[in-house]
């Protein structure tokens, strides 16, 4: 798989070590996503979440999907992706950012603007993944995915076009891998990230996304699955079965922890859901999904995760919600 940017650890733009200091020392990272999806936390949640953020030293965090609501306003014109740059761009450590489905896959519903939903995909790859650097005031080099190539749609001809998926990421801090992970081509590059921390030797591997794709039969606002054939266990179309087979055989050979971050359902959870196919738990996998929220909450639920990362421990990373002071709503900050 081809990439660019392959140094064998993250670097930030002026080519000083992205932490400053030993690659062994423990760290934080933050993480968000499914935000804002109303005016409210446009103008206040997510103001008040990265000024949190910003107030304590991060290694770096990572938005995992979903600018806006599925249904409704903002559509998804270009000034979507513009106020996103202005997010992230306002956080003082690198961040990142990984596509949802309500970004491009969605758009083209009427009440989000009618796109063309792979013209909104191409977009956003050009306006937010057209280097190889991260976002934010401090900026870290990331490894790029450039094969197998993706869809997308061409600026000029508006026909399909195989382009690269540019939004794909990999950086390692601290002998910890990290990846940004999409809808397509995602089972080559997610066995290709394993092989490259396996090679490298890093402690442990996070992946991020967007999408959950369900891990039981009871599941939260997720498809219902078989746990131990990974089928979906009603009629719809199962676009994760393939993914998950091939992710349970790397997460089993790599031994080492594992972790799969993702938004979607909009319910904060921490937990252990995969079993081999004899119905064996995966001790070294977690799954860690972060908070999110639908419009009618306002900012109650526009918080983030802190990860406590230590490559000389047993486990790696820790996991401490962050209720953002400025936004509770239920109980007001003491």
């Amino acid at each position: 798989m081809a990439l660019v940017a392959t140094a064998d650890h993250a670097l930030l733009a002026d080519g000083r070590d992205d932490q400053g200091e030993d690659d062994h020392d423990a760290y934080a990272i933050g993480l968000w996503g499914d935000f804002p999806y109303s005016t409210v936390q446009a103008n206040v949640g997510v103001p008040n979440l990265i000024a949190d953020m910003n107030a304590q030293r991060l290694a770096f965090s990572v938005h995992d999907g979903d600018l806006k609501t599925g249904n409704g306003a903002p559509t998804c014109a270009d000034s979507l992706y513009v106020q996103a740059l202005g997010y992230l761009n306002s956080l003082k450590a690198p961040a990142m950012f990984t596509p949802g489905d309500n970004d491009w896959v969605d758009c083209d519903r009427p009440n989000n603007g009618g796109f063309n939903s792979l013209e909104r995909l191409s977009h956003e790859r050009q306006v937010m993944f057209n280097t190889s650097l991260s976002f934010g005031q401090h900026r870290l080099r990331q490894q790029v995915q450039q094969t197998p190539l993706c869809l997308g749609i061409s600026p000029i001809t508006h026909t399909k076009i195989n382009e690269q998926c540019v939004e794909n990421r990999r950086w390692t801090v601290g002998h910890v891998t990290y990846v940004t992970i999409n809808i397509q081509a995602d089972i080559a590059w997610m066995r290709d990230s394993f092989a490259y921390a396996r090679e490298h030797g890093s402690a442990a591997i996070m992946f991020i996304g967007q999408a959950d794709p369900g891990f039981s039969r009871t599941e939260f606002d997720a498809p219902p699955r078989d746990p131990i054939t990974l089928a979906q266990a009603n009629a719809d179309p199962d676009g994760f079965v393939e993914f998950l087979t091939a992710f349970r055989e790397e997460i089993i050979a790599f031994q080492r922890p594992v972790v799969y971050v993702h938004g979607d359902s909009h319910y904060f959870r921490i937990d252990r859901p995969m079993v081999d196919s004899h119905g064996a738990r995966l001790e070294n996998f977690t799954r860690l999904e972060t908070f999110g929220d639908h419009a009618e909450n306002g900012t109650n639920d526009v918080n983030w995760v802190k990860v406590l990362v230590d490559p000389h421990s047993r486990e790696v990373f820790a996991f401490q919600p962050q209720i953002v002071p400025g936004n509770r709503v239920a109980v007001p900050a003491p």
